[in-house]
């Protein structure tokens, strides 16, 4: 039995390419082509975990394809559509200071400046110009919010993330 808990996702498999079991793969990694450096690549199918092995991969137009080692025609690929692929998070690199992956932030408890509890961070989004935090409140909050949306924006909006404490304080206003 593996152990699935430190396990994150880094991307996903795409559609088919040819006949010989080739798949697009859309990475999550800071560039894209950092994906490959991270293995074994893990991905669940019917609720089963496997391990996968990347045979090869290239460039491909705007994408990347990869190989995996026993798919090797399209109907074995077209039944990896749309899988995500997970690897061990102590496989990647460490971070200098001040820098988090996201799976670092998920669960922290943000409060204000002041103190105010606005819930944990479930979720992040990538919108081009910054990430956003997607705090959730443990019940509609005196403010009528059950969900924020927080820009991760340094100094601007958000003042410290402690890691030991699983905590983020952000200059935001509950009301909004």
């Amino acid at each position: 039995m593996m152990n699935t808990e430190n396990l994150i996702v880094v991307g996903k498999l795409g559609s088919s390419y040819g006949i010989r079991g080739w798949l697009r793969i859309f990475s999550f990694t800071e560039f894209p082509d950092n994906i490959f450096d991270y293995t074994p690549w893990y991905i669940q199918r019917a609720g089963q975990w496997q391990e996968v092995i990347v045979e090869s991969f290239k460039p491909h137009n705007h994408d990347m394809i990869v190989k995996l080692k026993g798919i090797d025609d399209r109907d074995q690929a077209i039944a990896l559509t749309n899988i995500e692929v997970f690897v061990d998070a102590e496989k990647l690199p460490a971070l200098s200071n001040g820098d988090f992956y996201w799976k670092d932030l998920i669960g922290c408890r943000v409060k204000t400046v002041n103190g105010y509890d606005l819930g944990l961070v479930t979720d992040l989004m990538e919108t081009g110009s910054n990430d956003v935090l997607v705090v959730k409140a443990n019940l509609k909050d005196a403010f009528g919010a059950t969900e924020r949306l927080i820009p991760f924006v340094e100094d601007q909006f958000i003042k410290q993330v402690d890691l030991t404490t699983k905590t983020i304080v952000v200059d935001w206003d509950p009301a909004f």
